[in-house]
């Protein structure tokens, strides 16, 4: 290049320097005004009477995707969006509101793809049949969606009157378990893990897919055994809503004949086919309305989320409270599920306040490290010591979850909630073969006592291998002793129902695992007869906050190792990041474990 045609470095740098700020500038300032805007139609759904009710108002209820203990909201600063949802709390909240609200005339449940529990579906259900028999107001059921799944079909039949798109399709065909195994994975890589179960756990089949290739016997039976109790429970909710013989719907499901909205209207499992427009023809007809002009839905999501938020900034400010504390995910020291540093310090903070009478523990977990489990035991026995703790099970309390449950006063179940799974587990890779044939790596040790290098990569021999099944076992009769002492129940009875068998809420009633069948709604009834006070506050935790940016940074920091903050999940199919999440999972299940029998998906 001719010297002259060149660009001074100082002016090439000058110049891009300032349109590479200038384009961040305004790339800030456009990420700003979105935020800002998003921000600001949040906020604005969520002050205090943003809702303005008419008369003849419907509460329009759109059931749709992740339903969990606690509402969601995330924020996905790489993506540009915001991801939220309603926790069970607030619709159980909503439509205890909306009872009393006289202009609310009507509630219209419009179903989609709804992923949630068997026992969360089950207190959605039981809240909208206790808003009917309460409120003696309308409630219908609208299924739209491509394919109705029996979650949402379950949900749905609460309904007073059931209607469908005529072009829907229904796949109602019972409750099956799928597992997933690895050992095939890690004979191809070379790896083997060692596993060490308690004493006695035939039943703790967590660690069978690491040696296996399909269930166990043992772990075959209890799934099924377990999966018929539930499917039992949700077929009698069916039928007594939908009037029908319990024989003649197992008949209809093994025969494939419920495929689309024709035939479940002939067989009356709803009560007609309709287009959304017609929809608006029955609400009109209905509520006597003169026109469609006079239909006035309220979202149901706005309305929940004022409602719950400004009855708990209220409840934050009384005394003679009930504290209520969702505790969902795997037990871990820390992480995003329950976290026992967090999980710890709120129960400290509820046994200091002395404005908070009592205390409902809502588990949903399938456990996890038992270090972290017995932390939080430790913190839930000092609590007992001053209030009444009363624990509700979710859609699972086992494992580690019911080793947290047994310190509780009394314990309330879903029939449909897994439970038990009193055993434990330990488990230690050994990587050597896969550095050295797959990778060419070789490891070498210098030690000063013969077992000063213990690694993955060097196998334990059997004296090491001995030393962790004391460990564990150990650990087995220290959870044994705990529900032994908690329960109340002989050593000889609870190694009986042990071994890490699971158990349905209905089995775990029956052998005084749980004290009472009954949802969280009816867990916070018995907290406030336990302090003589029905009309007492309840305050949920973690608390509701005033300030909007706390909570938005609070889920940006929470998510900042998540898939989800990634930006992956909205391009992944949904069973390959159940896969995903699984192998991911795998590292923290290294170590001694209280968790269930499998991680295994109930396809309902």
């Amino acid at each position: 290049m001719d010297e002259n045609n060149k660009v001074p470095f100082k002016r090439l740098f000058w110049s891009s320097f300032l349109a590479i700020l200038s384009v961040s500038s305004l790339g800030f300032v456009f990420i700003l005004f979105l935020i800002g805007a998003i921000a600001g139609g949040i906020m604005s759904g969520l002050e205090p009477n943003a809702i303005a009710l008419k008369e003849n108002s419907i509460l329009h209820l759109k059931l749709e995707g992740k339903i969990g203990e606690k509402s969601m909201f995330d924020v996905n600063l790489g993506a540009l969006q915001i991801n939220k949802s309603l926790g069970l709390p607030d619709i159980q909240h909503a439509l205890q509101a909306a009872e009393k609200e006289d202009k609310i005339k009507a509630l219209y449940i419009d179903i989609g793809n709804i992923q949630c529990g068997i026992s969360t579906a089950r207190s959605i259900r039981n809240a909208i049949l206790a808003f009917r028999k309460n409120s003696k107001k309308k409630v219908f059921t609208y299924y739209q969606g491509e394919q109705i799944s029996q979650v949402e079909f379950y949900i749905g039949s609460a309904g007073e009157k059931t209607y469908a798109f005529p072009t829907t399709n229904f796949m109602l065909t019972g409750l099956g378990g799928e597992f997933m195994f690895f050992k095939r994975l890690l004979d191809t890589l070379d790896v083997e893990v060692q596993v060490i179960r308690g004493e006695d756990n035939d039943f703790k089949s967590a660690v069978e897919p690491f040696f296996l290739t399909q269930l166990s016997d043992s772990a075959k039976h209890q799934s099924k055994v377990l999966l018929a109790s539930m499917w039992h429970q949700i077929s009698q909710d069916i039928c007594s809503s939908r009037g029908i013989k319990e024989q003649d719907w197992n008949q209809w499901l093994d025969e494939m004949r419920i495929s689309n909205a024709n035939e479940a209207l002939r067989v009356k499992l709803i009560d007609g086919l309709a287009y959304a427009d017609e929809m608006n023809d029955t609400w009109v007809k209905s509520l006597n309305l003169a026109s469609e002009k006079d239909l006035n839905f309220i979202p149901f999501e706005t309305y929940a989320r004022e409602r719950f938020k400004s009855d708990q900034l209220l409840a934050q400010t009384e005394s003679n409270a009930i504290a209520v504390i969702i505790a969902e995910g795997e037990i871990a020291t820390e992480g995003r599920g329950i976290n026992s540093v967090k999980l710890c310090k709120q129960l400290k903070e509820i046994r200091n306040n002395d404005s908070i009478k009592a205390v409902v523990l809502r588990i949903n977990s399938p456990g996890g490290s038992a270090l972290a489990s017995e932390e939080i035991w430790r913190e839930i026995t000092l609590l007992k010591r001053k209030k009444k703790v009363v624990v509700s099970m979710g859609d699972v309390a086992a494992s580690g979850g019911y080793y947290m449950a047994s310190a509780g006063d009394v314990i309330f179940s879903e029939p449909t909630t897994i439970t038990g799974s009193i055993g434990v587990f330990g488990m230690i890779p050994y990587t050597g073969k896969m550095f050295s044939n797959k990778l060419g790596i070789t490891f070498d040790t210098v030690q000063t006592n013969r077992h000063g290098v213990m690694s993955i990569n060097k196998k334990l021999n059997p004296f090491e291998l001995s030393i962790v099944q004391t460990e564990v076992n150990a650990i087995y009769a220290q959870f044994l002793d705990r529900v032994v002492k908690g329960r109340k129940i002989p050593l000889a009875q609870v190694k009986s129902i042990a071994r890490g068998r699971v158990w349905s809420g209905v089995d775990a009633l029956n052998l005084k695992l749980v004290d009472q069948l009954g949802g969280l709604e009816d867990a916070i009834a018995f907290a406030k007869a336990s302090i003589g006070d029905k009309n007492a506050p309840v305050v949920y935790y973690p608390k509701v906050k005033d300030e909007f940016w706390e909570n938005v940074l609070n889920d940006v920091e929470e998510d900042e190792n998540s898939l989800s903050a990634r930006g992956l999940v909205d391009s992944m199919p949904r069973m390959l990041i159940e896969s995903y999440e699984k192998l991911k999972s795998l590292e923290s299940k290294m170590g001694i474990q209280m968790r269930m029998p499998y991680d295994w998906t109930v396809r309902f």
